[in-house]
């Protein structure tokens, strides 16, 4: 039978590798999102930098023009005509209160170069530079408009923020097609490795057909890891076959000279229930042995069984294994569910349910209901904590009202792993008034 992978592993597998490929294309976008917006930054600072030394430049040049020429023609002559964008003004010593009054911001600047924002005639803001120069005998501005530099800084900002979109798209385009050539190694070895179900003894090598990289290190891992788990799963298969073979040897044995001893005339009543009880004890063997072999080789037996035949065998057996104990065991339900799957199988597992009843319940009743696609097993024993409830299908956990019984813990795990591979479910839960409730629910039939 195919090996069954399930749904969540695969889709956890497939959540992690999107996230190893996402943080790729997330890592190229970081990068060129980071190193634009900072190319950005340096090219509207520099800018910005250089565009005002040259400004600054220019009117402290015009500043010293003009107090040059002012100085030359004794006060008499008025500063020459400034570049283009530049304006000059000045004024002596009688229109100082003037200035005051007029543009009392001017009036109260020191030396040097200012930005100041003013109303324009059109009723807009605007922003010029404006360089002061105050000597006792004249007050020199000079106003540098700087209108067409901001209106040059808006486009050279909308032009660095629409690069560093492009870039990023482009760094989102050469992650994704970075991603796709990493991962392909690795998505075509998951692939391999998810193709491979174990249907031959030896599987190909995934090394050969991978680079000698990084990839191709972790294939040749995986060779090594996959032939020494091959030959362990070749060694329990073999011993599981052979330990099988050799106990089923024996049993042959014993279950013929038990029939030839049945088969005998004369024998007393005891020795009749000795021999008998001889015989079910090596039918459970073997039936036992065969659901071994079937969960170690991971496969399905073939057949049909009697979900109520099966019960009564089983309670037949415990019956007679009684001795004086006050325990009533019944059967209960309709004779008709059918169930896919060999009455060895069904037999150890609803023998291991009838079997921890019928060993924990001291007296009262073990009552086995055929319903219409399950079987319940309830008893009237001590009860079941929530503890024993969540763990009772461990292998190795024992209940706390084992004492000191026989057993190793191991019938439920077997239960358990059975169903697993029938695809039946078995729980177990305490009862509304006292004992415990063990229901195990088959397929429904395809």
């Amino acid at each position: 039978m195919p090996e069954r992978v399930s749904p969540v592993v695969v889709r956890k597998q497939g959540r992690y590798r999107r996230r190893l490929r996402s943080r790729i294309i997330v890592s190229f976008v970081l990068l060129g999102f980071c190193l634009t917006t900072l190319f950005a930054f340096a090219t509207n600072w520099a800018r910005m930098r250089v565009e005002n030394q040259l400004v600054e430049d220019v009117m402290n040049r015009n500043l010293d023009e003009s107090w040059r020429r002012f100085a030359q023609s004794d006060g008499q002559v008025a500063p020459g005509a400034p570049i283009e964008q530049v304006k000059g003004y000045y004024y002596l010593p009688d229109k100082f209160e003037s200035l005051r009054i007029n543009k009392p911001e001017w009036y109260a600047m020191p030396d040097g170069i200012h930005t100041v924002t003013d109303i324009g005639e059109d009723g807009k803001p605007f922003t010029f530079k404006l360089g002061v120069r105050k000597t006792p005998q004249v007050w020199f501005f000079i106003a540098y408009d700087m209108s067409q530099a901001m209106r040059g800084e808006e486009q050279l900002k909308r032009a660095l923020f629409l690069s560093v979109i492009v870039f990023s798209l482009l760094s989102w385009v050469l992650g994704w097609w970075s991603a796709s050539r990493v991962m392909r190694p690795v998505s075509d070895l998951a692939a391999r490795l998810r193709a491979y179900r174990g249907g031959t003894t030896h599987p190909e090598p995934l090394a050969p057909r991978f680079p000698d990289d990084e990839v191709g290190q972790l294939a040749e891992a995986l060779d090594d890891y996959s032939a020494r788990l091959t030959e362990v799963v070749q060694r329990d298969r073999e011993f599981n076959a052979d330990v099988s073979h050799e106990l089923r040897t024996p049993l042959a044995v014993i279950r013929g000279a038990t029939e030839l001893l049945l088969a005998r005339p004369g024998l007393d009543d005891k020795m009749q229930q000795r021999l008998q009880r001889i015989q079910r004890a090596e039918q459970q063997c073997s039936d036992l042995i065969g659901s071994l072999l079937l969960l170690s080789r991971n496969e399905r037996g073939q057949g049909s069984s009697n979900v109520a035949k099966v019960a009564e065998q089983l309670l037949e057996a415990h019956r007679a294994q009684l001795g004086g104990k006050p325990l009533e065991l019944m059967l209960e339900g309709g004779r008709e569910l059918v169930v896919d799957a060999p009455e060895a199988a069904l037999s150890v597992a609803l023998g291991n349910l009838i079997g921890n009843a019928v060993k924990y319940t001291q007296e009262g009743q073990v009552r086995v209901r055929v319903l219409d696609n399950a079987v319940e097993v309830v008893d009237t024993g001590p009860g079941l904590s929530e503890k024993d409830a969540a763990s009772l299908f461990q292998r190795g956990y024992r209940g706390t009202h084992a004492g000191h019984s026989q057993g190793g813990g191991i019938g439920l795990s077997i239960v358990s792993r059975l169903c697993t591979l029938y695809g039946w479910q078995v729980g177990i839960h305490p009862g509304e008034e006292c004992g415990v409730v063990a229901t195990l629910t088959f397929a429904p039939a395809v």
